[in-house]
């Protein structure tokens, strides 16, 4: 999944949340660290930029930065659930 230059997903660890900032609207992904574990909480875009999968942008993104950290994930979030489920090439990051 690509992060175009023009609204990309920016990882705020100090919020614990990937974020994409567009038309003046905060999409997000949540998360905790724990043990060795992202624990990803929460998923949210506004109704008012739905459907351009933006929250498919932010489950990569999180899914990406746990590869890289050597992370296991524990998909709180029905959406990162959902995600994980519908590519295969994910699901050996889910604990």
């Amino acid at each position: 999944m690509t992060n175009p230059p023009e609204n990309p997903v920016d990882h705020n660890p100090l919020n614990k949340r990937f974020e994409i900032k567009k038309d003046g609207y905060l999409a997000v992904l949540e998360y905790q660290l724990a043990g060795g574990k992202i624990i990803f909480t929460h998923a949210g875009v506004p109704q008012a930029i739905g459907g351009q999968g933006l929250g498919s942008r932010l489950a990569a993104a999180g899914l990406d930065y746990a590869r890289a950290q050597g992370l296991k994930v524990v998909p709180l979030c029905s959406f990162v659930a959902a995600y994980i489920q519908k590519h295969p090439e994910t699901r050996d990051l889910a604990e």
